[in-house]
């Protein structure tokens, strides 16, 4: 690490201590320069970069795992789908945002992605969440909808 007094790039640490809620490392170092031997403080701390959404107007919004439950409750409310399986779409989620290197993800893969486990789990929540994210706008739409997914289960 750079000196903060002489720029030298030696140094070395004399004494390190972690801060009491454990997410930051504070290091004391001294210069190794002879003529400098000055002590400084250094502080490290984990880079937290949040997971984006990419919306269908190309706006980016911070990835919410309490939003994205609380759309699937809805969706299922009233619904015999148990609290453990939303928490497993939901965690299903997360690891597809994980897995992408640029730490975001298009809303239509995210979409797809819930739309595809509510299908298998239950129609009925699945074509409430569809109404919401594919922003139905008619009885029209729910009924397409309905029969599409008729006709996928035939």
């Amino acid at each position: 690490m750079k000196c903060p007094f002489c720029g030298e790039l030696g140094d070395k640490v004399v004494d390190s201590r972690e801060s009491r809620e454990g997410d930051v490392i504070r290091r004391r170092r001294q210069c190794l320069n002879d003529t400098c031997r000055k002590r400084f403080t250094s502080y490290e701390r984990i880079d937290e970069i949040p997971y984006m959404v990419v919306k269908k107007d190309g706006t980016r919004e911070r990835f919410e795992r309490q939003k994205l439950i609380g759309g699937l409750l809805k969706a299922c409310e009233k619904r015999p789908v148990k609290v453990a399986d939303i928490e497993e779409i939901a965690d299903m989620a997360e690891q597809l945002l994980i897995e992408k290197p640029e730490r975001e993800i298009a809303g239509k893969d995210l979409g797809a992605l819930v739309m595809q486990e509510l299908k298998r789990l239950d129609q009925v929540a699945y074509v409430r969440f569809a109404s919401v994210y594919r922003d139905f706008r008619d009885v029209d739409d729910f009924v397409q909808e309905a029969r599409a997914l008729r006709g996928s289960k035939e």
